[in-house]
């Protein structure tokens, strides 16, 4: 698709969709299996005709306030989907990571319900959008309402590739200079920040392919090299290699990654 014009390519998009498909062929059958749940599906996805349209009505759904009403957080993320197509493409390839490493995921459908590891994702994605547009106020409104609905704190000015899994979800933190890179997973209660009250870039750089254990520590301007693993509960102070594990507090190499791609393996164990 490249060259194409911005309305050609979403249009594209929209006419070949597999996997927006599949989400509407499994919220069928999930309205089948329980009837009970048929509002639910029917307003989060079956009343929708592309999976922008969804995502606009979950992040709204989830984040209004007496604040900020559904209405208007729909229209502006309505906006940004329909502006920078980037992102719901980057939102295909989280439900895609999500379905292929979270065993407890067996349908496409699951994280648009459910799991606020992607839901908590793809508001940080509005929120980054409308950060590099200078609208900071408002990206700082929806970093503060899914830190109060999700229990996640991403920045809207860090960094987030695509293809990212989030398990469990509970107490991530992600700060400002944050950079995290394509087909990263972590657990609950990572942190990736600072140091201290520097204000320049402070944070992590977390490399392609990169696992991060729960309640693991990332401090301080570091590199995190491409497919390492940081094993659960590590607090990392230094640069760790590609293809590398590190465990411990302070964290040190304990080891090769054991595995080509570890935040797709999931392994966690330090014997492979």
């Amino acid at each position: 698709m490249k060259g194409k014009p911005m309305a050609e390519k979403r249009a594209t998009l929209t006419e070949i969709d597999p996997i927006w498909d599949r989400i509407a062929r499994e919220a069928q059958q999930a309205v089948a299996d329980e009837p009970l749940l048929g509002g639910l599906v029917h307003a989060c996805v079956l009343h929708h005709r592309s999976l922008e349209k969804a995502l606009s009505y979950r992040f709204a759904a989830k984040l209004s306030s007496n604040e900020m009403s559904m209405v208007l957080l729909r229209e502006i993320a309505d906006e940004i989907y329909a502006r920078n197509a980037d992102l719901a493409e980057a939102a295909r390839a989280d439900i895609t990571a999500v379905l292929d490493r979270d065993p407890a995921c067996n349908r496409m459908l699951q994280p648009i319900l459910f799991f606020k590891g992607f839901q908590a994702m793809q508001a940080y994605r509005l929120g980054h959008d409308l950060w590099k547009q200078g609208r900071k106020d408002l990206a700082y409104f929806i970093q503060m309402r899914c830190s109060e609905v999700y229990g996640i704190d991403i920045h809207p000015g860090a960094r987030i590739g695509r293809g990212i899994m989030i398990d469990h979800a509970h107490s991530i933190v992600i700060g400002e200079t944050a950079v995290v890179g394509d087909n990263v997973s972590m657990l609950h209660s990572v942190t990736l920040g600072g140091t201290g009250k520097e204000h320049e870039d402070r944070h992590p750089k977390i490399g392609d392919g990169v696992l991060i254990g729960a309640g693991a520590k990332v401090l301080g301007n570091i590199k995190v090299g491409q497919c390492s693993r940081i094993a659960a509960g590590s607090v990392v102070l230094e640069e760790v290699p590609c293809d590398t594990t590190v465990a411990g507090v302070p964290a040190r190499i304990v080891g090769e990654a054991g595995c080509e791609f570890p935040s797709v393996s999931m392994n966690q164990t330090l014997s492979g």
